[in-house]
């Protein structure tokens, strides 16, 4: 007799339940895949667009802010052995006679008759006195107590007083001091940090301890004698001319201008010239500076609107498709390009085919010869207060997208995030519903698994009870 099993397919509850769940939310879930991508993609899109604007208009505030001038300024000495000098957009073209009567210099002292192996204990007071005022200008304590004593010998050392003056609280870069040995005599140098006779240092070491330290202290030499600076304006034999003192250097009296004395001119010696003009290299630079600052911009933008190359397996820009975007690339083009006669390209600044900008130096300094203010009124002031030209134009548009309160990207921020969140949620209750499918295909599959043995057990002992070979 032929058998009857009764068979049917047989199935795992867990994978079942979790193919059937699966595809349950397919629909859903892709859907939502690809929102919430898109809405990340967006938000790293905008963080570049910020970054890129700001960049931008950091460097417009650079080169064109409030006082400020693309036209590089320039000063030139007739003797550069005197010194050095500086001059900022703002400085006017001028020509000053100038003559270097003396340089400023550093106070110098060495103490040395102290000796290593003094008690601890008391103090020392550093003075900074401007001896031809006979005024004390600044001072610190030094403490000579255990924490100076840094090998626990309890003693000091000259090394330990020196180490101590330059650790000292009060020592805010006012003095150095370091050990010079002579004869394997070791001698406290302390040198004042900055020039003129307002640093002369001294030491009052009546407060010591060790009566080693009041009296070496108070027999100082002087290494080297502290000097004012001084310049005069005109020839110094001249009595129509101006005598300028001060402890640095580094003069600042003529507006713009920083003039940095070196060396002192030979009495007799003629005045030399200090010359303010316009530098076409500093303008170039400037000019320069502009156009890898908007080149980088456009670059990113360009990005960001890209519609990719699928067939090189290129994705397309996140604002691919994005009107206000590419209007924005597009519109910062077109500032490029003033009402009037004057024109960039005039100086030599040109566009590429992709939007991009090149400079033809040899054509800007030819125009810079005929015209030189023009260049500074094309580019015109990027600050808020007071826009003009193509800066300031560039710079009022681009605070449109960049303002933190209600520009474009804080708007469009805000959107996404709230889009974010939104997406967040749906993905919370496709979820759930998820594990409710999942636990309701669990259940019936289980049950489905349990009757499937149960009917299979039962037919193998139908089969066993009436197959051929059993017995009445």
């Amino acid at each position: 007799m032929a058998s009857n099993a009764i068979t049917a397919p047989t199935y795992d509850p867990t994978s079942t339940a979790k193919a059937l769940a699966d595809k349950y939310i397919s629909g859903t879930q892709t859907q939502l895949t690809n929102q919430t991508k898109a809405a990340s993609d967006t938000a790293k899109a905008l963080s570049t667009l910020s970054a890129a604007i700001s960049t931008f208009q950091t460097s417009l505030s650079g080169l064109a802010g409030l006082g400020k001038s693309v036209l590089g300024q320039g000063a030139t000495l007739s003797d550069t052995t005197v010194g050095t000098a500086t001059a900022s957009a703002t400085a006017a073209a001028g020509t000053y006679s100038l003559f270097v009567e003396q340089v400023a210099t550093n106070s110098q002292v060495s103490y040395n008759s102290l000796a290593d192996g003094s008690a601890l204990g008391g103090k020392l007071t550093i003075n900074l006195d401007d001896t031809g005022a006979g005024t004390n200008t600044a001072h610190f304590d030094v403490n000579l107590d255990a924490a100076a004593d840094t090998d626990h010998d309890g003693k000091l050392s000259v090394r330990e007083i020196a180490a101590a003056i330059n650790g000292a609280s009060g020592n805010t870069g006012l003095v150095s001091a370091g050990v010079v040995t002579v004869s394997g005599t070791p001698r406290l140098m302390l040198t004042a940090k900055n020039t003129g006779v307002a640093n002369t240092v001294s030491v009052d070491g009546s407060a010591a301890t060790a009566a080693g330290l009041q009296a070496g202290f108070a027999a100082p030499t002087t290494v080297a004698t502290a000097k004012d600076a001084i310049v005069w304006l005109g020839d110094p034999t001249d009595p129509s001319a101006t005598k300028i003192q001060q402890a640095s250097n580094t003069f600042t009296n003529i507006d713009g201008v920083a003039f940095t004395a070196t060396h002192a001119q030979a009495p007799g010696a003629s005045p030399f010239t200090l010359t303010v003009g316009t530098d076409t290299s500093g303008t170039t630079k400037n000019v320069q500076a502009f156009l890898d600052a908007f080149n980088k911009l456009r670059s990113a933008l360009d990005g960001l609107v890209s519609l990719g190359d699928p067939t090189n397996n290129v994705a397309a820009g996140a604002f691919a498709t994005d009107s206000g975007i590419i209007a924005l690339r597009n519109r910062i083009g077109d500032l490029l390009r003033p009402n009037g006669n004057l024109s960039l390209a005039s100086y030599g600044i040109v566009a590429n085919r992709d939007g991009s900008l090149s400079l033809d130096s040899t054509r800007l300094q030819k125009q810079l010869a005929v015209n030189p203010t023009g260049l500074d009124t094309l580019f015109g002031s990027a600050s808020a207060s007071a826009p003009s030209g193509v800066t300031g134009s560039l710079n009022t548009y681009l605070n449109q997208w960049s303002n933190l309160t209600n520009g474009q990207i804080k708007k469009r921020n805000d959107a996404n995030t709230t889009l974010q969140a939104s997406l967040t949620t749906r993905q919370t209750d496709l979820d759930a519903k998820y594990d409710s499918a999942y636990q309701r295909y669990l259940k019936q599959y289980t049950a489905l698994q349990t009757l499937q043995s149960t009917m299979q057990n039962n037919s193998s002992m139908f089969t066993a009870l009436f197959s051929s070979g059993s017995s009445n």
